[in-house]
């Protein structure tokens, strides 16, 4: 991949990280009422969960190229349409899934439930289906290899944002709504960021008429 492309790839995946979906909230709402060693154990289950995400959606991809050239490039745009969906949605619903306090459990069942919450989630998978095509070739004979690659670097800067939302977190157990007005900031931010950076790789990755 070229470096101005892997730059645009770590700059969605940035942006990606820090929308607050299922697993953030999870995070977020297990160290509010547990503490910051549930919200650790939390965080490790949703990256293990979004790796199965990741090897799922590899496999996916190799057998989409190898049916149809033609049939991938029509996965990359509709892809990119549905991060303007997403980022759009995103902007629209912020503030309405706040995290919420829950009955106090130990870390293994926080680590189990974080495995599901981010493995279980459809959503996820739809992500990692329409983001990382933008970014690797029909005609490349190592498209799986490298969508696992770029996966990972999605999955590892999650789980960093997903580390200091446990951070802030823990710090701010006793006064949530201080939080929950950061959290509506980042989630419009990241909508019209998301929704901006789809319409762009919608124009940039349509493919020219012969």
């Amino acid at each position: 991949m070229a470096p101005e492309s892997f730059a645009l790839f770590l700059f969605a995946a940035l942006v990606i990280a820090l929308v607050p979906g299922p697993g953030i909230f999870y995070v977020m709402g297990r160290t509010l009422a547990d503490g910051r060693q549930a919200g650790i154990a939390s965080t490790l289950g949703t990256a293990f969960g979004g790796c199965a995400h990741i090897f799922a959606g590899a496999l996916g991809v190799s057998a989409i190229i190898l049916a149809s050239a033609q049939l991938f490039t029509a996965l990359k745009l509709i892809g990119a349409f549905y991060l303007v969906w997403l980022g759009v949605r995103t902007f629209r619903q912020a503030g309405r899934q706040l995290p919420r306090l829950s009955a106090r459990i130990g870390a293994k069942r926080a680590f189990r439930e974080g495995v599901l919450v981010e493995s279980l989630n459809p959503k996820t998978a739809a992500f990692f289906l329409a983001l990382i095509p933008q970014f690797l070739d029909a005609t490349d004979p190592h498209a799986a290899r490298h969508f696992v690659a770029l996966g990972l670097v999605s999955v590892t800067l999650n789980t960093l944002a997903d580390v200091i939302v446990v951070a802030v977190a823990a710090r701010l157990r006793a006064s949530i709504t201080r939080w929950s007005g950061l959290v509506l900031r980042m989630q419009q931010g990241s909508g019209l960021l998301m929704a901006g950076l789809g319409a762009s790789l919608a124009v940039a990755r349509r493919p020219a008429s012969t």
